[in-house]
């Protein structure tokens, strides 16, 4: 992992949401951002942020997140999602997470990842792989 990690570094990204992040259940004119995939693109958010600092066969996993979801985002609404970094403490990475649509904030939380060799990680999960099949 690069040093170029420290708190208080942040990333932006905005998102419209489009018929796949909403809900379902409750018919088509209540087709609003699912809160499932809102905690997707708060972790894909810092996946990539993370990735500008991580070397080459690094890469990271989400170990905990916790968020509120408070505002219903109709569909064709855009999110503007911000990530900050809060504290790095080795490869342990958390993030404080902010979600705002075109007209509130709808969302809070906080997440964490921790940051992986990819070739490590592979060899661990083929070992407990092999113990299930064994």
């Amino acid at each position: 992992m690069k040093s170029t990690l420290t708190a208080g570094a942040w990333a932006t990204r905005q998102i419209t949401i489009d018929t796949p992040r909403t809900i379902d259940f409750l018919g088509e004119n209540l087709r609003v951002y699912a809160t499932p995939e809102l905690v997707r693109d708060f972790e894909v958010s810092c996946r990539e942020f993370l990735l500008d600092h991580t070397d080459a066969g690094e890469d990271s996993v989400g170990t905990g997140i916790s968020i509120s979801h408070g505002g219903a985002t109709l569909r064709g609404m855009n999110v503007t999602i911000t990530v900050t970094v809060a504290k790095v403490e080795g490869r342990s990475v958390t993030f404080d997470l902010l979600a705002r649509d075109d007209l509130e904030e709808i969302s809070r939380g906080t997440h964490s990842r921790f940051v992986v060799e990819v070739e490590k990680l592979r060899a661990k999960v083929a070992a407990k792989a092999a113990k299930i099949a064994g």
